[in-house]
């Protein structure tokens, strides 16, 4: 099913859906800045500190495939604005937050409201736009909005916590949730959920939605309890176990909370494998490199978020035009491989950046380069991830990549984290702190780079040929259609 609004009204729907997924995005980073800030404030200790983002990341993790299956039967629209209210009401409970407890609960219900943005704005946006250079432009906003947001946030969450206090980075989100949700109520029409006469596998979302919480929570804290601990490989364990159990649920269950069948579909299956991979490589370009520019360069808050702005602009420029083009030309395999592939070059540059680096000459380039890949590269993974499957499926796909992202993110940046610590404190005994801090930034990037080339030629040799563009299709029409087509 798709929805009957045309024209400008289509596009002016797709901004303000877009606003919306922005002040999630943003939320994932913007907080990052103010910490020390909410620690002097709130009296967190070094250890309770991580919690305030860790409380959001569970329960957003854990809450995405769920968020994405109810929009499917309840409706797309009606899940959106009740996941714009609960963020907005969250957001007004942590900037008013004057205790540990209380800011730490308001973000894990941020979390879940979020999650449930999340699963469902892709969706709306593929069923706003059918035809397939219009939706190729409209993911390209999508997908900027997505890999510039976490960027954004650093400059302005710098901005707010230094002009006026920590709590302003959550209470910025009221207006712009109000707006979203009024006009989101004008401009989207009101849609039944399309998964008719169905029921919510509760066993199979009970048991998906504690294995990706435990998973988060393991990997999370896996630096601080240790990755060799009984605590993260005994919850990992766990994970796994229920994980194994949903997976044997879904096989019998007469209405799965995921249909095992769309990972047949080739197209689906490579591009989750390429979003874990890719979202590794982008954590560790967005949060290693802060951390180059801020404790190995000496920058402020605000000199690093001004630093991604070039990034930012490149990844407008191909997200917001260039890219959709490209897609319409090239199809998805070639884009994606040689955004991925840019991506990884940038990575590269980073990982021989020295500890008295200058910005034009050791930072600069690699961001151009990232920003290229990412601007070229984010809207046909996210095509390759949703045209192919039926409407009534698209906000458990929506759901399905959004989880992809961020476990492979989440994971990967923990890898890395560790591989870092674990090479700065190998130099420490014959390095200074910049060069020992600086040694392990360039392990990180280094891996960074190879996840990111792994996708680029996993992109590459796996995916169809193809537009991607085609409309929601069956698994068999799909199955059948590009058996007989050539690579």
């Amino acid at each position: 099913m798709t929805h009957s609004i045309q024209g400008r009204k289509r596009w002016l729907a797709l901004i303000v859906l877009c606003l919306g997924v922005l002040m999630i995005v943003l939320d994932t980073t913007i907080v990052n800045v103010a910490l020390p800030s909410i620690a002097a404030d709130l009296g967190f200790s070094e250890t309770s500190l991580v919690w305030v983002v860790n409380a959001y990341m569970l329960t957003f993790g854990g809450c995405l495939l769920l968020g994405g299956r109810l929009g499917d039967l309840y409706g797309h629209r009606k899940l959106f604005l009740g996941g714009i209210t609960l963020f907005t009401l969250a957001s007004l409970a942590c900037g008013s937050a004057h205790s540990q407890i209380l800011l730490v609960c308001a973000r894990a219900v941020q979390g879940l409201g979020g999650a449930v943005v999340s699963a469902v704005s892709l969706s709306l946006i593929m069923n706003l736009f059918t035809e397939t250079g219009e939706r190729a432009k409209a993911m390209g906003v999508y997908g900027f909005v997505c890999s510039a947001g976490g960027s954004i946030g650093v400059l302005l969450g710098g901005l707010l916590t230094n002009l006026l206090s920590w709590h302003w980075i959550f209470l910025v989100n009221l207006p712009i949730g109000v707006a979203v949700y009024l006009l989101c109520v004008a401009l989207l029409p009101s849609a039944p959920g399309h998964a008719h006469g169905e029921r919510l596998d509760v066993a199979g979302a009970i048991t998906v939605t504690a294995s990706l919480m435990l998973a988060v929570y393991a990997v999370v804290n896996g630096n601080e309890a240790g990755w060799l601990s009984v605590q993260t490989l005994g919850l990992l364990f766990v994970a796994m176990v229920l994980l194994a159990a949903f997976l044997a649920i879904e096989t019998r269950a007469r209405h799965p909370l995921m249909p095992l069948g769309l990972f047949r579909m080739r197209n689906i299956a490579t591009a989750n494998m390429v979003g874990v991979l890719w979202a590794a490589a982008m954590f560790a370009w967005f949060f290693i490199s802060a951390l180059y520019l801020q404790r190995v360069l000496g920058y402020r808050p605000l000199q690093v978020g001004l630093a991604f702005l070039p990034a930012n602009l490149i990844m407008g420029v191909f997200s917001l035009g260039l890219s959709a083009r490209v897609v319409m030309r090239f199809g998805l395999r070639a884009p994606l491989a040689v955004g991925l592939l840019a991506a990884a070059c940038g990575l590269a540059l980073f990982a021989r950046a020295p500890v008295d680096g200058h910005f034009l000459s050791d930072v600069l380039p690699g961001m151009v380069l990232l920003g290229i890949g990412a601007g070229i590269a984010f809207n046909p993974l996210l095509l390759a991830a949703m045209s192919d499957v039926d409407a009534s499926d698209s906000g458990l796909a929506s759901g399905i990549v959004n989880t992809s992202f961020m476990m492979g993110g989440a994971l990967g940046l923990a890898v890395l984290a560790s591989l870092a610590a674990a090479r700065t404190s190998a130099l420490q005994a014959s390095e200074s702190t910049a060069a020992a801090l600086n040694g392990g930034y360039h392990l990180a990037f280094l891996f960074g780079a190879i996840f990111a080339a792994a996708a680029g030629v996993l992109g590459g040799l796996l995916l169809w040929r193809g537009q991607g563009g085609h409309g929601a299709q069956t698994g068999a029409t799909v199955a059948s259609g590009r058996e007989k087509s050539t690579l």
